[in-house]
């Protein structure tokens, strides 16, 4: 089975590896983060021999026959897929996203979780149509949170974990199927742009303060902010000081002990 991989971030990289060791496939080319300084998935597949596509660059081997697959995967690609990565793979292109479908589209996700309070969340696996995360849904994986303490960043590092054991599963049942797996619709929910989400950042009368700043915190992005004199500054609480702190330190003003 030929595969094209789509895909940045620690968990990719690690996938990559995995599929590498699987005798019954040929990873044809590699999507990713190739353009910036450091990129996990670009080192594993350049110490592999793997063929690094931009984005351009696929979709015109693609158009001229010289790219062909039967099945994409994609993890946590951020480009909007179209055109011959809908229509080559004949198993389709699969996305895993890091959050519950039909629920939250788009970006934000994490955020959202803390903002609503969430008890639980979830990473899905979806087959990629012509929009950003509306096709059809193969599977949704569901795991407790705390929502008196998560952080987007402590989300994150959590929903990865979940994602990599739903990336397994699903690319696991495809390989051993393979042909494409039964789904369900995905209908409704809201979608969340990157501007919408900058908007959101802002601190504002009634806000829950400590909600929010948890909300948006996952450095090095700015996180939720008040504007001063026209600059922004981002907003920490107690807690997130506590775990930036040097744990070999101790202050003589905030050990309680």
């Amino acid at each position: 089975m030929k595969i094209l991989f789509m895909g940045r971030k620690p968990v990719a990289a690690e996938f990559v590896r995995v599929l590498l060791e699987t005798k019954s496939i040929e990873i044809v080319g590699v999507l990713t983060d190739n353009h910036l300084a450091v990129s996990l998935t670009t080192e594993v597949a350049r110490k592999n021999g793997l063929r690094i596509f931009s984005y351009a660059e696929a979709l015109d081997a693609m158009a001229a026959g010289s790219l062909k697959f039967d099945l994409g995967i994609s993890i946590l690609y951020w480009r909007k897929l179209r055109d011959g990565f809908l229509t080559v793979p004949s198993l389709g292109t699969v996305n895993f996203h890091p959050a519950p479908l039909p629920e939250f589209k788009g970006t934000a996700g994490y955020n959202m979780a803390i903002l609503n309070g969430m008890k639980s969340w979830a990473v899905s696996a979806h087959y990629v149509d012509e929009e950003i995360d509306t096709g059809d849904i193969i599977k949704v994986r569901w795991f407790p949170i705390d929502p008196l303490k998560e952080t987007a960043r402590s989300l994150e590092q959590q929903s990865m974990g979940e994602l990599y054991k739903l990336v397994e599963d699903v690319v696991g049942n495809i390989l051993e199927k393979k042909d494409r797996l039964p789904t369900t619709e995905n209908k409704g929910g809201v979608y969340i742009s990157r501007q919408q989400m900058e908007d959101m950042k802002e601190i504002r009368p009634g806000d829950d303060l400590d909600r929010k700043v948890r909300a948006f915190w996952f450095p090095p992005y700015d996180g939720a902010y008040m504007v001063i004199n026209g600059v922004k500054y981002t907003i920490i609480n107690r807690s997130i000081l506590a775990d930036l702190a040097d744990k070999n330190a101790s202050s003589l003003f905030t050990d309680k002990s």
